[in-house]
């Protein structure tokens, strides 16, 4: 569950990253085109302005060689004499003007005829009958700059809210004709002019507005609100299927946790080696039974009737339920299947669904036995610690035989168990042991001889086995060294004894012998007084 749950916010996280994405990339859009259209703006204004100086350029050197250059020319031959060449020809009947007034009045004409188009000829050193020309920053820096390199063509760039203003400006340069007439002219501020001298600039400005621009993209423009319509719905449909997802998430969750409390809740009823096979999909729920060699455990409390009589019944169950408990985690550390609880009665298998082997499956469940008693007489020391005199006594018996195992009963209800003569046989096996003891009976005997100390009882026939049985009771396991690991253990009414000699040291087993002398002299001093 918990890794499906960061599965889920991985996922949500993602599907966060790609609608921002999709977001940041349709919100580029329109600043990528803004970009092109500006350099592309930027690019046709200096077209445009390089152009228009060019054109002016050359109409005024044409003006300047073939009009009033032939006829300076005529002047000086002396074939002509009526017409004037003149700033002031409009006082003179006849005149034509100079390429200089030309170009200043070219530039009133442009200005009136094109909004968006200014053409200035200024210079610093206009004819004394002109009024001076206002020059601004970038005029009066142009025109220096030219002065010293008169090859290079000065541009700037502005832009003002939504509007490009572009500015070229050129050198007016001295030719031949335009130094003779500017060194005699009377009106003229400079007499001296050479050959190549910049007298002024010749300017061209003009003023764009970018949504003209942009809307002359109409196409691109309808494309991209469609796009945008179309990324906006992706995104809106995405936001819905990812609040969708995270409700269906939501109840899935919900549905997780239902189903994990009620599996929970199950496995207290299963073993956990049913549990796991129904779970995981080994096992089908049908009912079906197959034949197997098991090794079958069956304990029993000895004198539970009456053990019940002289005990409370919150007393009874607090020290039956711990002991059951107990039982069931031994049980399931050696891996055994645990069949069912009958009454004070514990029935547990060895072989199936899951086995090692007939002879490690009968070694475990003997391991199993031994354990069982150890841990109970743990628990009557708790139990004779919490005022109860007489605790319970189990005795276990182990048999090894073919049953049959698997699922019993109807397809509306069934139960997973053995069936057949040798599991009777675990418990009669039980019932002829002592209290506190283990019987084996002989094919599990002859499984575990290797590790095991037992001492054959007499035979027993039992109703349904045709053969003789011969018990074994179980004195203790066999050690890696070879020596018997017996556990002493006796209950009676004014004893309760558990000696385990492998586990006391040398200090340990000096104290035991010092306790058992004290018992036996108590004992016999009992003795001699009756």
């Amino acid at each position: 569950m918990a890794e499906d749950a960061d599965q889920g916010r991985t996922s949500r996280k993602i599907g966060v990253f790609v609608v921002v994405a999709l977001v940041g990339m349709l919100a580029g859009l329109p600043f990528a085109v803004w970009m092109d259209v500006s350099s592309l703006s930027q690019a046709a204004l200096r077209r445009q302005a390089q152009d228009m100086s060019s054109l002016i350029t050359s109409i005024r050197s044409y003006y300047a060689t073939n009009v009033v250059g032939r006829i300076l020319a005529a002047h000086a031959a002396g074939d002509v004499a009526a017409t004037a060449v003149t700033d002031q020809y409009a006082t003179i009947p006849g005149a034509v003007p100079i390429p200089a007034t030309l170009s200043l009045e070219l530039g009133d004409v442009i200005k009136q005829q094109q909004a968006n188009i200014t053409y200035r000829f200024v210079s610093d050193l206009p004819f004394k009958t002109r009024a001076p020309h206002d020059l601004d920053g970038f005029e009066t820096a142009s025109l220096a700059a030219l002065r010293g390199k008169p090859e290079q063509t000065i541009t700037d760039l502005t832009r003002v809210g939504f509007s490009n203003t572009f500015r070229l400006v050129t050198p007016v340069i001295m030719g031949q004709a335009c130094v003779a007439c500017h060194n005699q002219h009377p009106a003229s501020p400079k007499t001296d002019w050479k050959v190549g001298d910049v007298r002024g600039i010749q300017e061209v400005i003009i003023q764009q507005p970018l949504a003209g621009n942009v809307f002359a993209f109409k196409y691109l423009l309808v494309y991209f609100l469609c796009f945008a319509g179309v990324g906006a719905a992706l995104i809106v449909l995405q936001q819905r299927q990812t609040a969708l997802i995270q409700g269906f998430n939501r109840d899935l969750e919900s549905a997780n946790e239902f189903l994990a409390s009620i599996s929970l809740k199950i496995s207290r009823y299963l073993s956990p080696q049913v549990y796991k096979g129904i779970f995981s999909g080994q096992k089908d729920v049908v009912v079906q039974t197959e034949r197997k060699r098991l090794t079958i455990f069956f304990s029993d409390i000895k004198d539970f009737t009456a053990t019940t009589e002289r005990l409370q019944p919150e007393t009874l169950t607090e020290m039956l339920n711990e002991y059951l408990t107990e039982m069931s985690a031994i049980a399931a550390m050696h891996g055994g299947t645990l069949d069912k609880f009958i009454g004070d009665a514990v029935l547990v298998f060895f072989g199936d669904p899951e086995t090692h082997g007939a002879v490690e499956d009968a070694k475990a469940c003997l391991r199993m036995a031994v354990d069982m008693q150890t841990r109970l007489g743990e628990l009557k020391a708790k139990w004779r610690g919490g005022g109860t005199e007489e605790p319970f006594v189990v005795r276990m018996g182990i048999n090894t035989g073919y049953c049959n195992v698997g699922n019993f009963g109807s397809s509306d209800r069934m139960d997973y168990t053995i069936i057949g003569a040798e599991a009777n046989l675990a418990a009669r096996l039980q019932s002829i042991a002592e209290g506190g003891k283990i019987v084996i009976s002989y094919e599990t005997y002859a499984l575990v001889t290797d590790i095991v100390d037992a001492t054959p009882l007499p035979p027993i026939t039992m109703k349904g086995i045709q053969r003789e049985i011969v018990p074994y009771a179980v004195n203790g396991l066999v050690s890696d060294n070879g020596q018997t690991r017996g556990v002493v253990r006796e209950t009676l009414a004014g004893l309760d004894l558990r000696l385990d000699p492998a586990q006391l040291g040398p200090a340990e087993r000096a104290q035991a012998r010092a306790i058992l002398r004290e018992a036996m002299a108590a004992i016999e001093e009992k003795d001699a007084k009756a």
